[in-house]
């Protein structure tokens, strides 16, 4: 699609040039076609980027050149800034955003431009979807975007547009609540986590079509085998690399893109450049993680130091506290941690692949840093991963504890009506029609459970408590209160060589409209049928996830299916309009993981 429609290897003795030369590069933003550095680019301390409050905004999206490599390479930005300025909005306010397309004729990233406001509420022509809610914006040309804060919490903002967004379009959003806070802290600071190439983001999906297992670096050799025949025995073994072999998968193919290609920032920073925010001992210091990246997924620990999550997805909820946590991408997650006891603390986030890492500080003043750990073993997928529970021969690398309970086996093809009663439970498995001989569809799930309590792969019995679905509770009751009246089932479907992927084995171009009455409340249930995680984003409306009861766990924005998983949440109609719903990975989306979700009178 022409727009947005619908570090280092860990198993590598010595880093590679690209690696070693991106240490030398703290990164930042260069003056638009020049090389002279932004002063304050990087506000160590305060922020990611400039902040913006009030209620008008100019936000003006142009190309700057940016170097994080040791390569400088043109960026799509806001008022020349990666990541984009935080804006800072106050609750039952309206906002008036003036956002205007200075992209130079014959730029990279396109002509047009968007800008999504992520996980806000608002009118469907404000949500900046081109194609869906308005035509984007021409070049030249100013669009202005006027709507209603209904909500506070961290949440972001992004391009629409092409692939804009992998390139740099991007900025934390934070709403104020009307009301005083009341987590009130001495310190604020948003982390936000992005990955960075200098591929020309087209050049990155091309080679996604021709060669998807490019970054995988780590796949099974003979020595692995040896190694598993000695620990499981020989005939299991075989078997469980026959199995992959039908498959035509790999276990160690934890994500599509990696640090083999990407450089990962913090707030517009590489680990070299260090962003801190500082602290006073004894301090409460609340940390607004958001996931800006285009494909990654990261896991967030600061050593030494608890977080007590109090919001998911911008919405309140009962602390809990944790020493990690995996947030999806689009994701945001909000901790207070309460440093004291040393001067410096590192906030660590490493990739699900354990590629690569970005790091930073909290220090009690500037130039400080505390050592980085080394990054966790790589993990290594099993059958019950992917929600084939009663088929597994052995474990694989991170061993016995980093297996889900397999779930009962059931066969495809069954009847794919639904009953209305099923929350994701791990009822017998349905399959649509749709997937049976499809030529996009690799793979369908035969025990899919909804791993609430699941830590993920490469979390489990890591000696930490790491952060689950199942420990979040919203601070507030299911705020519709009545009984979904449909349930619409969805399967996550894809095509690992071929690098397509589609809802029940149909692309965007050739799926209807999903249509929903307004003012229903309904149920969705997603039934992840690939073995890549996808982390699934309703525009418009709020996502209330289930529990295995059937009852109201958590309100989010974006839901996170792992491989195998069964996950439902309910859905109250309640904006008027055409929304878009995708996995948020930027390539799953572009490559047909999109839907158009209609709400009609």
């Amino acid at each position: 699609m022409s727009f947005r429609f619908p570090g280092g290897n860990a198993d590598a003795p010595h880093p590679s040039r690209r690696r070693f030369v991106q240490g030398l590069a703290a990164g930042g933003t260069l003056a638009a076609f020049g090389l002279v550095p932004r002063p304050g680019w990087a506000l160590k301390g305060a922020g990611p980027a400039d902040v913006l409050g009030g209620t008008e905004f100019d936000l003006r999206i142009g190309e700057t050149l940016v170097n994080f490599t040791g390569r400088t390479r043109p960026a799509a930005t806001v008022n020349g800034s990666l990541p984009a300025p935080t804006l800072r909005w106050r609750e039952g306010t309206t906002v008036n955003l003036r956002v205007t397309n200075a992209l130079p004729h014959g730029s990279i990233f396109g002509h047009h431009t968007s800008i999504h406001w992520h996980g806000i509420l608002l009118p469907a022509n404000m949500d900046g979807v081109p194609g869906l809610s308005f035509n984007g914006i021409a070049p030249g040309e100013t669009f202005l975007y006027r709507f209603d804060v209904r909500q506070a919490g961290t949440y972001w903002y992004h391009s629409h547009s092409g692939f804009q967004e992998q390139a740099g379009l991007y900025g934390a959003l934070i709403i104020d609540p009307a009301e005083p806070d009341p987590l009130r802290c001495d310190r604020d600071y948003v982390v936000l986590l992005t990955d960075w190439t200098d591929l020309d983001p087209n050049a990155l999906l091309r080679r996604l079509k021709k060669m998807p297992g490019h970054d995988n670096y780590s796949k099974r050799t003979v020595g692995d085998f040896l190694r598993d025949a000695r620990r499981d025995g020989l005939a299991a073994t075989l078997a469980d690399r026959r199995m992959w072999g039908a498959m035509r998968m790999t276990p160690t193919d934890l994500s599509d893109v990696n640090a083999n290609t990407y450089t990962y920032l913090m707030n517009g920073t590489t680990s070299l450049g260090n962003w801190t925010g500082l602290f006073r001992s004894g301090e409460k210091v609340r940390l607004r993680f958001i996931n800006g990246s285009a494909m990654t997924y990261f896991d967030v620990r600061i050593p030494g130091l608890k977080m007590t999550v109090v919001a998911a997805d911008g919405q309140p909820v009962h602390p809990v506290t944790v020493d990690e946590f995996r947030i999806a991408v689009a994701e945001t997650f909000d901790v207070i941690v309460e440093p004291g006891g040393q001067d410096a603390f590192t906030i660590f986030a490493q990739d699900m692949g354990r590629t690569g890492y970005v790091s930073g500080t909290l220090a009690t003043r500037e130039g400080l840093r505390a050592p980085v750990p080394e990054l966790d073993p790589r993990p290594i997928l099993t059958m019950a991963d992917m929600g084939h529970g009663g088929m597994d021969h052995g474990s694989h690398g991170a061993g016995a504890t980093d297996r889900p309970t397999p779930g009962m086996g059931a066969m495809a093809g069954m009847d794919h009506s639904m009953h209305g009663m099923d929350h994701g439970g791990g009822a017998m498995p349905s399959h649509p029609a749709s997937e049976n001989g499809n030529p996009l569809v690799d793979m369908q799930t035969m025990a899919p459970v909804p791993k609430l309590d699941d830590p993920g792969i490469g979390l489990r019995g890591n000696g930490r408590k790491v952060l689950t679905y199942g420990m979040l509770r919203s601070t507030f009751d299911d705020p519709d209160g009545r009984d979904p009246g449909r349930t619409i089932e969805l399967h996550l479907t894809g095509h690992m060589e071929k690098f397509a992927w589609s809802f029940d084995g149909i692309p965007f171009a050739d799926a209807e409209p999903l249509r929903l009455n307004y003012g229903e409340r309904l149920r969705i249930t997603l039934v992840n049928d690939t073995m890549m995680t996808h982390p699934i984003h309703l525009h418009g409306l709020w996502s209330d996830i289930e529990d295995e009861r059937g009852d109201f766990l958590v309100r989010k924005h974006t839901v996170d299916m792992p491989p195998g998983s069964r996950r439902s949440y309910r859905v109250r109609a309640d904006a008027l309009g055409r929304w878009a719903y995708h996995c948020h990975l930027l390539y799953h989306m572009e490559t047909g993981m999109f839907r158009e979700v209609r709400v009609e009178e």
